[in-house]
């Protein structure tokens, strides 16, 4: 789901060690409080440490007190992700400088953007500023932002090439201008919320149209078995990779199959989502020394062809939870946070049959914690709390530093990372503080996330409009 961390740190190419990042003796501690103050409080810093060292840029380099750009301009993402955060935090002047921020910003860029990448972060967190705030001048920046995105999905296959230039309209493949029309399925399919919501407000269902069709494209080409692959060509909609799997590349295309259909009432969209959650269950899902893990797998035949795990994929069980599957969430669940203790942090990937790490960074990613916070109001059970402090706990001691907080090089020696990726803000910080706090600041029955943790209510949503406004035929 975060595939710009990567190449945004490819350039960046930075590191220090952890013992050397300026944190205070403090952050070691064994017993660091947990609770609905000190997560605010080190939002309050970590923000504070953006508006001082980064303000206007894409993302906060925590150890350089530098900021960074993910193109050739600014697309101030960092502050889009925080607003939603800041304002389920009660922090309302920090918030309403995000929304004055948001209003004065000029889309009209010579700019290409990845589809993907600005669809969860900047339109989802324009859409999260307006849900919040009815402005309706957020509204119209969120439509301007919206009508900017659509031509990516003028292609053969209605799948949106991979960026879009903002002023032209013109697309380009991820290999630059006319090239490489090859997207992952995530990149395909990752669009049915924002874009549904845009619809709602808008009153207008060319959004949602162009997101349904860009999934049913994808699923239309399931195999023979009822998988997908990974990558797809954009103009052919021929697959040039077999593998179908959970983890990053394909997994917010299940994700947004599932709550889609939770806050709009697409019937097309929850039999797709039904018929894919059983494949899952059938081919991907490996009973593995007495644990519950998802292979990677042949999309034509279902043979297992890598036993692995990504963190991002830790983001299902908060799916399987959602959608009333407990026993296989909370084993799956179990199986996470079985790793995350092993390394006090969750490598980005993990060979489970070997017992290896294949990629040992860690960039606080917010999975885990997003799952131990569906488990823990879904089921009420306490161990999903001490998971949640745990993982806080963990995370203060390797990577809170004196500016803010940093991502790890290696889960083993916390050698740390000079970057903060922009969903710390937008979904790390937000569920540790969600799961401390009442019903009565937050009931998590009222509303549905984004992928990046933009929050929906549901009752903004009037039943009775939602097929007219989205286009939906029953």
């Amino acid at each position: 789901m975060r595939l710009s961390t990567y190449f945004a740190v490819v350039i960046i190419g930075l590191f220090f060690s952890c013992q050397s990042s300026g944190g205070d003796e403090a952050t070691k501690s064994t017993d660091i409080a947990y609770s609905e103050e000190a997560v605010k409080a080190e939002m309050i810093r970590s923000w504070e440490a953006y508006k001082t060292y980064a303000w206007g840029d894409d993302v906060l380099l925590p150890l350089s007190k530098t900021g960074f750009n993910w193109y050739e301009e600014s697309l101030g993402i960092s502050p889009f992700d925080a607003y939603s955060t800041l304002a389920v935090m009660g922090l309302d002047d920090y918030a309403a400088e995000v929304e004055a921020y948001a209003l004065s910003f000029d889309w009209d860029k010579d700019v290409y953007v990845q589809i993907f990448e600005v669809n969860i972060r900047i339109l989802g967190g324009l859409l999260a500023i307006y849900d919040f705030s009815k402005n309706p001048e957020v509204l119209a920046k969120a439509i301007d932002f919206g009508d900017r995105m659509l031509p990516a999905f003028d292609s053969p296959t209605g799948i949106p090439y991979h960026s879009v230039n903002l002023r032209t309209g013109a697309t380009a493949g991820n290999k630059g201008e006319g090239e490489g029309n090859v997207v992952n399925t995530a990149q395909a399919a990752t669009y049915l919320v924002e874009f549904g919501v845009l619809s709602y407000y808008a009153k207008d269902p060319k959004y949602y149209q162009a997101a349904k069709k860009a999934s049913k494209a994808v699923f239309d080409r399931k195999s023979a078995i009822g998988l997908p692959g990974d990558y797809i060509n954009v103009e052919t909609g021929e697959w040039t990779n077999n593998w179908s799997y959970l983890q990053a590349g394909v997994d917010s295309y299940y994700e947004y199959m599932f709550k889609s259909a939770v806050l709009f009432p697409d019937p097309e969209i929850l039999a797709m989502w039904e018929f894919s959650l059983a494949k899952i269950n059938e081919y991907y899902a490996d009973e593995y020394n007495g644990k519950l893990f998802y292979a990677c797998v042949d999309m034509h035949t279902g043979e297992k062809v890598k036993q692995s795990m990504s963190l991002y994929d830790a983001f299902f069980p908060a799916v399987q939870a959602l959608h009333g599957d407990l026993e296989n969430a909370e084993r799956n669940m179990a199986t996470w946070d079985w790793l995350w203790n092993k390394y006090g942090l969750l490598p980005t990937r993990y060979l489970y049959a070997d017992d290896s790490i294949e990629y040992a960074n860690s960039e606080l990613n917010p999975e885990i914690v997003e799952s131990a916070y569906y488990l823990q109001q879904i089921t009420g059970n306490e161990k999903y709390t001490a998971m949640i402090r745990q993982y806080w706990q963990d995370m203060n001691e390797c990577c809170r530093n004196e500016t803010a907080f940093n991502a790890v090089e290696d889960v083993r020696t916390k050698e740390a990372k000079d970057y903060l990726a922009t969903y710390f803000y937008a979904e790390t910080l937000k569920y540790f503080y969600l799961a401390a706090v009442d019903q009565e600041v937050f009931n998590f029955n009222d509303y549905i996330f984004n992928t990046e943790a933009h929050p929906f209510k549901k009752s903004h949503f009037n039943a009775d409009s939602l097929s007219t406004y989205l286009g939906i035929i029953d």
